[in-house]
């Protein structure tokens, strides 16, 4: 089993009596993109802060490709990108040279410097425009500009805090596009810290969900599912309404928790997957005539909000 990326263990961080970053443990492993999704004051941004030697900690123990970031931080800076909230550019350089200039930070050597950021300059169609000043740019194409600045070094670990922001949305499909390639492609390891719940969803393997410090799950979106529910609700419209005792015949069936229904439908709560073919199959027998069987899927969105107001 290979070591994970990123490992931390009762992670702390306090800013006087403020608990920002409390007493959280989890492992990101390579390859994968790990959504870290909470409100303002979470500990997202401190969190990333901290994984990337820029703070101390302030009690616990994390690892970042075998470095401890609070005593090896540059170790850990040349193997990552960050893209922080708020573009950190130079207004006053042209984007080429911001790109030039973090390129040479970053090592890249200078014969391969000009393709590289030409190369950049063009994924993120800001090439008509590299020889401008960033001043003059729009908030969306300056954070299109620090995306290509925390990838233009190809770090096998990327850090994104909210990279849609300011974007319009094709260019927001585009950075989505990229972001879901680069595992996938090139085994890059992304952890996004954001607001958008659609894009988590879609794009994260394992999310995180913080508040005041403290994780709150862990988990893909089926485990968090399952572990919140562990019944599923199935919603079944036939053709026609349904004999009158069909619902108690399906009550008593193993598995089933609860039926409920009227007219031409019935909600039923099973304990497992497992079960729904074996209440289809059972409808069938009492030749039922079934329209649709739909079983009902919990978004990341159900999952946040019922954590964030303590439903579950």
């Amino acid at each position: 089993m290979t070591e994970p990326i990123i490992e931390v263990s009762n992670l702390e961080r306090t800013f006087g009596v403020n608990r920002a970053v409390d007493g959280i443990t989890f492992r990101v492993e390579q390859g994968e993109v790990f959504g870290l999704l909470g409100p303002n004051g979470a500990g997202k941004t401190t969190s990333v802060r901290l994984l990337n030697g820029i703070l101390p900690s302030s009690g616990g123990t994390m690892r970042v490709f075998g470095f401890d970031p609070a005593t090896q931080g540059e170790q850990v800076r040349r193997k990552t990108g960050v893209l922080t909230e708020t573009p950190a550019l130079y207004e006053r350089l042209s984007a080429r040279e911001n790109l030039r200039f973090f390129g040479t930070l970053a090592e890249i050597p200078e014969a391969n410097l000009p393709r590289r950021v030409d190369e950049m300059l063009a994924f993120f169609d800001l090439s008509a425009r590299g020889n401008d000043r960033v001043e003059t740019f729009s908030k969306g194409m300056k954070q299109r500009l620090a995306l290509a600045r925390a990838l233009i070094h190809q770090p096998p670990l990327l850090f994104l805090d909210e990279p849609t922001s300011g974007l319009d949305p094709e260019a927001a499909q585009q950075v989505n596009d990229l972001i879901a390639s680069l595992s996938r492609r090139n085994g890059q390891t992304v952890v996004l810290a954001t607001h958008n719940l659609l894009d988590a969803q879609r794009l994260c393997d394992r999310v995180a969900i913080l508040n005041k410090g403290r994780i709150l799950a862990i988990g893909s979106l089926v485990e968090l599912s399952r572990k919140l529910w562990p019944v599923r609700w199935v919603d079944v419209t036939f053709y026609g309404a349904p004999a009158a005792d069909l619902s108690a015949k399906v009550q008593a069936l193993r598995g089933v928790r609860q039926v409920t229904g009227e007219n031409e439908s019935l909600a039923i709560q099973v304990e497992a997957d497992e079960v729904i073919p074996e209440v289809v199959s059972a409808l069938v027998q009492e030749k039922a005539s079934i329209l649709k069987v739909n079983p009902r899927d919990y978004t990341l969105e159900d999952i946040y909000f019922a954590l964030q107001a303590g439903e579950v």
